[in-house]
């Protein structure tokens, strides 16, 4: 049997709560009277309180829970993901909260499961595509929560903090326009489930289930078709991941075909990365330069001279935390919208 709470209270001569407060008040016993219990709970192998059933009598945890899609090493390994999450607990610690990162099984029933019992206050929900249905998992157990999109419903407890994707993808791909590029080609990660590496077809950016890729691929739509260039007329790319490798592999196919594009407008620097390794591969075998755009900013990008769209990763994490652990009393301050950026650098030029 394992020594209990009741077995250190005997071999002291105190009481059950002297003994609890050595633990959780310290403040309440003396120095001397709490090196004692302390003392006696070693040496019985008391390893003090359960710290579960604890924060239930508290009625709080202290962690945030960040869903993310089912690869935990994207928490370690995008460069965007690390920023965010560097603001996110940069903010978690001013609070004394601590982060608890959730990634989500493709398997529906065991992804609400995850969401249903993870120990924590509240969650912000980072990277999960259609995310209704861990919403719905969220408010069931009636915690607070902050997304990262808009919402999309009337719920006045959905708190988020994001950027305009359609108007920001929308900036870069007018720069691409006005430098005479027609024949293009749009990348995206996941832009459909189980999807191949590489062109696909697709009746519109509406079919796109990922929230954050179908706004950058609308507004990528938006600026061709002011131009009258319509949706059928560009080519939509798929990535399996964002990665350099998927960007790559992506793109392949399409730039050793007759008519490769003139410019490859990425949902991700990442993914545009993965479009300058594949170019630099080509080398001459292509007939032309190829303009190359992305989104968010990374480091990586200036190195590279990549036109992208900057988005501010730390203040948007900072944000998330602050909006779920200080909610503001107008529900409207809870809904931010941050500015985003047009750099144009090398990777574009005139057709």
């Amino acid at each position: 049997m394992k020594p209990t709470l009741q077995d250190v209270a005997k071999a002291v001569g105190v009481s059950r709560s002297t003994v609890s407060n050595a633990y959780s008040r310290p403040d309440q016993l003396s120095a001397a009277l709490r090196r004692r219990i302390l003392d006696a709970a070693r040496q019985l192998g008391y390893p003090g309180p359960d710290p579960t059933a604890r924060s239930l009598r508290r009625g709080f945890v202290g962690a945030i829970g960040v869903l993310f899609t089912s690869q935990l090493s994207y928490a370690f390994t995008d460069p965007f993901a690390v920023r965010f999450l560097a603001g996110l607990s940069a903010a978690a610690e001013r609070h004394g909260a601590a982060l608890l990162l959730v990634p989500l099984p493709t398997d529906l029933a065991l992804a609400r499961a995850a969401v249903e019992n993870a120990a924590v206050d509240g969650f912000c929900v980072y990277c999960v595509g259609d995310e209704e249905w861990a919403l719905d998992a969220i408010r069931g157990r009636a915690l607070p929560y902050v997304t990262t999109a808009a919402a999309e419903g009337a719920d006045p407890a959905h708190r988020y903090v994001g950027i305009d994707e359609r108007a920001a993808a929308r900036t870069v791909a007018e720069h691409v326009a006005a430098l005479g590029h027609r024949r293009v080609a749009l990348l995206g990660d996941t832009v459909l489930p189980d999807a191949p590496p590489g062109p696909l077809r697709l009746a519109g950016p509406a079919d796109v289930p990922h929230p954050t890729t179908r706004g950058r691929l609308a507004g990528f739509a938006d600026a061709f078709a002011a131009l009258g260039v319509g949706w059928s007329a560009l080519t939509v790319l798929n990535a399996t991941g964002n990665s350099r490798a998927a960007g790559a592999a992506a793109v392949a196919a399409t730039l050793a075909g007759d008519a490769p594009p003139t410019a490859v407008l990425a949902c991700s620097d990442v993914l545009a990365l993965g479009v300058l390794d594949a170019l630099a591969e080509a080398g001459r075998r292509l007939p032309h330069p190829v303009s190359v755009t992305g989104f968010d900013d990374i480091a990586e990008a200036a190195a590279a001279g990549l036109t992208t769209v900057r988005q501010p990763a730390e203040e948007k994490g900072r944000i998330a935390a602050e909006l779920l652990l200080e909610p503001p009393a107008d529900p409207a301050a809870g809904h931010v919208l941050l500015r985003t950026d047009l750099v144009v650098r090398t990777s574009t030029g005139p057709v």
